[in-house]
């Protein structure tokens, strides 16, 4: 666990806060996100892609916000971790898709997600499935920006505008579906998974200070979670991780380290940037499951293996789902279930977000 660099007290008002519902105390007006399916709550619902989830039994436990279990495009069978800090921000528990219809700008005001399962830092990544590049992401944020203006006026909408959380959430589809998956692409381009992590670095530092242009001043790199114990990457004759995979994760992570504390004292503006630790706190729940209160973290909770099962094919006839997600790290074979995103949010709360409370 990172170590904290305030005391105890913030730690102590934010589990009350996540244990009582009630409002946080925030300097935060907004949460802004970007990135993949990790939180994505809706965009590629209305695209023209097959990377979606708007089907059950996607969304079956989400009963929060107005949500009756019903999908939303969330890779999960309920929130996610964005949806969880939004609430211990005292902004509302879901954080809504900025590409549906049904989102205005009262509901936009207080935040918006312009991420898209199948994301990455790289344009080639994006392209694979036809979902939303980076850029877009970005032109959607800039029309979001205007659109805000003219629903508050300049004044008020700069002041949101400069003092939401940015939250950045992706690479990992670049090893995955595109480094890995793809012999032709970039791994005939860059000969050691190190160099092409190098490359994403660039661009995730092109993208922030980008932000900060924009008028960022909050900012929240996530890392890698340890993707080599997804339950779609692990070995399968033992079921153990694949630890190549994690040690690119793990050395991903450490430039991001880098690059965050770099950007931190180097934007200027007020700006603070923070690394948000996902592999962490997912390798603490893989390490010690009941300790976190989990039994089954092999398998996604969909379909009748868990260890292929995701996208269309964990859908209503998927035989064998089991009937407590709770139980489980994963919902499917790659996204976490909302017990884990809680934990994620939890984790991340009580060891950097809570600067910003």
């Amino acid at each position: 666990m990172p170590t904290l660099r305030r005391s105890l007290l913030p730690i102590i008002l934010l589990q009350l806060h996540t244990l009582s519902g009630g409002p946080a105390a925030a300097k935060v007006p907004a949460l802004i996100v970007f990135g993949d399916s990790t939180v994505d709550t809706g965009n590629n619902n209305y695209i023209a892609t097959v990377i979606r989830s708007d089907f059950a039994p996607y969304g079956r436990d989400l009963r929060v916000g107005g949500g009756s279990g019903q999908p939303t495009g969330r890779f999960s069978n309920g929130r996610l971790a964005i949806d969880f800090i939004s609430e211990a921000f005292g902004l509302p528990p879901l954080v809504p898709a900025y590409l549906d219809p049904n989102a205005d700008m009262s509901s936009l005001a207080t935040g918006a997600c312009f991420a898209s399962a199948g994301a990455g830092y790289d344009n080639a990544t994006s392209d694979l499935f036809s979902v939303l590049p980076l850029w877009k992401e970005l032109d959607y944020f800039k029309e979001y920006a205007a659109k805000l203006r003219s629903f508050l006026g300049d004044d008020k909408a700069q002041e949101t505008l400069s003092e939401a959380l940015y939250i950045v959430s992706m690479g990992t589809n670049d090893f995955l579906e595109n480094y890995y998956a793809v012999p032709s692409g970039r791994a005939a381009q860059y000969a050691a998974a190190s160099d092409y992590a190098g490359y994403l670095l660039g661009v995730a530092e092109a993208f922030a200070r980008a932000l900060h242009a924009l008028g960022a001043r909050k900012l929240d790199l996530n890392g890698l979670p340890p993707m080599g114990c997804l339950p779609l990457e692990r070995r399968a004759a033992t079921g153990a991780c694949t630890e190549e995979y994690n040690a690119v994760a793990a050395g991903f992570n450490a430039g991001l380290r880098d690059l965050v504390a770099r950007l931190d004292g180097g934007l200027g503006g007020g700006a603070r940037v923070v690394y948000g630790d996902v592999y962490g706190a997912v390798a603490d729940v893989l390490a010690d499951p009941a300790a976190h209160g989990f039994e089954d973290i092999g398998a996604g909770c969909c379909g009748a293996t868990g260890r292929f099962e995701m996208g269309y094919m964990c859908n209503a006839a998927s035989p064998l789902t089991c009937a407590d997600a709770g139980k489980y790290a994963f919902w499917d074979a790659i996204h976490p279930t909302e017990h884990l995103h809680r934990f994620i949010a939890d984790r991340k709360m009580n060891t950097t977000l809570y600067e910003f409370l």
